[in-house]
């Protein structure tokens, strides 16, 4: 029992999350596009009734981290309104918090934040708020499952500085390859593509461990990091980078002379040479991870998910939950329908249709004869049986179908967004194989060989895709 409470007071009282609404670092052009045409990466649905960011917070409540703080700067008003809706006082003790934090302007400072190291820099005066121990930095887009008090366990009981959770991979990363040895200190992170060179500079190392973007760092060497050694820098990445640059530095040169000194621990009151030495150690994750940074990864990561023997990913792990906006919506109406291997969300109206492997939003209305397979079906924000005579995107009120799927509509391998108007006996199948496409003005794209349907795009009667 003494155990079970130091456990959770570990990480209650001494550990804050940053997690990062828009992804990796917000100043790149996203490849979830155009699912983030009008929203953060975290904001994107999944699974019919969550959204990505959920899945990080909830790992932070589960692993008892209730001090979360979001930084959101581009498309973030959705995420921002269900971050506050969502996660408004739901129970997470006195000094428990879900905080978005805009980006924003100041006299000292006209701009926005420039990355992610940017924006932490610019926000060090809230997150001064409390006196944590450590700051878990963490992309808002990737799907996994955590328990984060293990990993602080790990990263305290070694003495780190940073740790860098990693994982196994055979496929090039887009944070980098570490170089590590063989205690797992990171001697170098390799953002360029591998080149299998069959040797290892460091003895009884491991190359094939790859950064998961996810790091744990001490209060102190975050503030000084970002502050003193690398004010410049506005990636969080590369900030990592430098600290282990400076260790390596520092540690050589000291080991020329006396060899103990490798080991020095970073203290900010003491003189550089000193002060700079940072122990960045690699965390291994061997659960299951998805970065969600791409119509591909998100697709296939949709598809695993529809079926209980292929599920990597548990969303009815009642130890785990993963938590999200409470809604009053009514259970799903399903008339006459034949649906296999799915995931239907709530306040669905399906009649008469064929589903197969498909994820298929709340509020999604398909009328008679649609058939969808392996697709995913994003939801409608509110219901509309009937057309009110308005006009919709510029088009006339006779042209524009309601929200939802009209009958006899066929759509296979396809992503539809919130709020499509999709037609009578219209076809999403990409017939010709297509594997890139932009048809943004019509309403939609195909990315990784996917049609993908942008937000309240209007499909009229008839079109064949």
């Amino acid at each position: 029992m003494i155990d079970c409470q130091l456990k959770l007071s570990t990480c209650l009282q001494s550990v804050a999350a940053i997690v990062f609404g828009d992804g990796h670092s917000g100043s790149r052009r996203s490849l979830l596009y155009p699912l983030t045409k009008r929203r953060s990466e975290g904001a994107v649905p999944i699974a019919a009734n969550y959204r990505l960011v959920d899945v990080v917070v909830s790992n932070c409540i589960n692993s008892n981290i209730t001090k979360i703080y979001a930084l959101t700067q581009f498309n973030s008003t959705s995420l921002n309104s269900h971050l506050a809706k969502a996660y408004s006082g739901v129970g997470l003790g006195k000094d428990g918090f879900v905080e978005a934090i805009a980006a924003y302007q100041s006299p000292e400072n006209q701009q926005w934040f420039q990355g992610s190291a940017d924006a932490v820099r610019r926000c060090l005066w809230v997150l001064d708020e409390y006196p944590v121990k450590d700051f878990l930095i963490l992309p808002g887009h990737h799907l996994y499952k955590m328990d984060y008090q293990v990993l602080v366990g790990a990263h305290r009981k070694a003495g780190c500085d940073i740790s860098i959770v990693s994982l196994r991979a055979d496929r090039t990363p887009a944070l980098g390859t570490l170089r590590v040895n063989s205690q797992k200190r990171v001697l170098d992170i390799d953002t360029k593509e591998m080149e299998s060179t069959g040797t290892s500079e460091a003895a009884g190392g491991d190359d094939n461990l790859v950064s998961t973007g996810i790091y744990l760092i001490k209060r102190n060497v975050l503030v000084e990091l970002l502050r003193e050694r690398f004010p410049d820098e506005n990636g969080i990445e590369g900030v990592i980078r430098g600290a282990i640059s400076l260790g390596m530095k520092v540690g050589l040169c000291f080991a020329l002379v006396y060899t103990f000194i490798f080991e020095v621990k970073f203290m900010t009151a003491k003189p550089f040479l000193l002060s700079c030495k940072v122990q960045v150690e690699a965390y291994l994750f061997d659960g299951y991870w998805e970065d969600m940074g791409s119509i591909g990864a998100f697709y296939r990561a949709s598809m695993e998910n529809t079926t209980k023997s292929t599920a990597r990913f548990d969303f009815c792990d009642r130890n785990s939950p993963v938590y999200t906006l409470a809604r009053s919506l009514p259970p799903s109406i399903i008339s006459g329908s034949v649906i296999t291997d799915s995931l239907i969300g709530d306040g669905c109206i399906l009649n008469r249709c064929t589903i197969k492997g498909s994820v298929i939003g709340m509020r999604t209305r398909a009328d008679d004869g649609v058939t969808i397979e392996d697709s995913v079906i994003m939801g409608f924000d509110t219901y509309e049986l009937t057309n009110h005579g308005h006009p919709v995107n510029g088009k006339p009120c006779a042209a524009v179908p309601p929200l939802g799927i009209g009958a006899n509509t066929h759509i296979r391998r396809s992503i539809v967004d919130k709020n499509a108007r999709i037609g009578k006996n219209v076809m999403l199948i990409n017939r010709d194989g297509v594997q890139e496409g932009d048809g943004e003005a019509d309403g939609y794209m195909i990315r990784d060989g996917i049609v993908v349907v942008l937000r309240s795009a209007v499909i009229p009667d008839g079109t064949v895709l």
